[in-house]
């Protein structure tokens, strides 16, 4: 009965702690009794169940150069399935915030299926590689965007998040999210909704964000990260992070959602590389910690080369503490960011030449603009 008791209360969280699912295999008989209860004491919990329709695609993914006809594709299903029952078939995934439970193939046909349509811009031998790759995502606002697009192209197997910051209103220009999730931690926002992408990809969030105190655990606990994406507000972070990346020979990229800039620091090539490309020398995090408004500007202008920045951002940061609290994000700015940022890792990933830099995918430079 213990074992019960503690699902109950598992499955009746739904605060922000939770943000993992929950699976059920039926040919576990312990699992399928869970199940049962699960249902049983739940009658709000919504069900979904499409195996029947993951099936046909499996069976037609893998017969490509055939046109099945329905009456072979069930007849390919019935041999498929064997003794089994649809209904035992693959994995059932409650997701306690929602209250949903979901019928899916189990984790090696999902993936098969579901990356499908990558075949061969990411070759299947490739994306095998990617599934066993870790990244680090620091600053869950341009970071909410690379991590969703990691995770809808699957391109990393275990993602770590860190931000210590809530959802506010004036997110939601440029964070795909809901406003339920007003007040929310932003690693749990994004936890939750790569788990309703594909529950099999490992998500670990550091809620409290990163400090002195954690920085190595985030790097390297469970096993080095593969890539540091730092896309954080805190100027001592983005130095303290780098310092130990360098460290332990972890490459890091940065998106600035401005002019599609773009900053890669392949530490793992080069150990001794100044961090930041030097823009930096020798500043102390701790030093950064408890700047003014305005040094704060000067710092960032440092960074991303004030000479360097778009016309409007330039603007802008002259009115920051005047008539605007921070410095301006779009999101479409930021898409294009989750973009340039997952095609950089997947690229470092799977071994093509990345070099260390600084570089620009410009929109206006690129379709003409006055």
């Amino acid at each position: 009965m213990e074992i019960f008791t503690k699902l109950a209360e598992k499955i009746s969280d739904k605060s922000e702690a939770t943000f993992k699912p929950i699976f059920f295999r039926l040919n576990n008989l312990n699992d399928k009794e869970k199940l049962e209860v699960l249902v049983d004491n739940n009658p709000d919990i919504s069900v979904f169940d499409t195996i029947y329709d993951q099936l046909f695609e499996l069976v037609k993914i893998e017969n490509p150069a055939v046109k099945l006809s329905p009456e072979q594709s069930n007849a390919r299903i019935a041999k498929h399935l064997g003794e089994r029952t649809f209904h035992e078939y693959g994995v059932w995934v409650f997701y306690p915030w929602s209250r949903r439970l979901v019928h899916l193939l189990d984790e090696k046909e999902f993936i098969k299926v579901r990356t499908n349509r990558n075949n061969y811009k990411i070759t299947p031998e490739e994306q095998q590689i990617l599934g066993t790759k870790k990244i680090g995502i620091i600053g869950l606002s341009i970071g909410h965007a690379v991590a969703m697009t990691l995770a809808t192209e699957r391109s990393v197997g275990q993602l770590r998040l860190a931000d210590y910051d809530t959802i506010e209103l004036s997110n939601l220009n440029r964070i795909q999210t809901s406003t339920h999730n007003l007040g929310m931690n932003k690693s749990v926002v994004a936890a939750r909704a790569i788990a309703e992408i594909d529950p099999f990809i490992n998500v670990q969030i550091y809620r409290e964000g990163i400090s002195e105190t954690n920085i190595n655990d985030f790097l390297t606990d469970g096993g080095n990260l593969d890539i540091l994406v730092e896309v954080c507000d805190g100027l001592d972070v983005k130095i303290l992070a780098r310092e130990h990346a360098r460290h332990f020979k972890i490459p890091v990229v940065m998106d600035t959602s401005d002019r599609g800039m773009i900053d890669i620091e392949r530490f793992d090539k080069e150990p001794e590389r100044p961090i930041l490309h030097g823009l930096l020398a020798d500043i102390d995090p701790a030093g950064l910690k408890n700047l003014s408004a305005k040094e704060k500007i000067q710092m960032v202008g440092k960074i991303i080369n004030s000479d360097e920045i778009s016309s409007r951002l330039k603007a802008s940061l002259n009115e920051i503490g005047q008539t605007i609290s921070s410095w301006p994000q779009l999101g479409s700015a930021v898409a294009l960011g989750g973009a340039i940022t997952t095609d950089t890792c997947r690229k470092i990933l799977l071994e093509t030449d990345i070099r260390s830099g600084r570089y620009y995918v410009d929109i206006d430079g690129i379709i003409c603009v006055e």
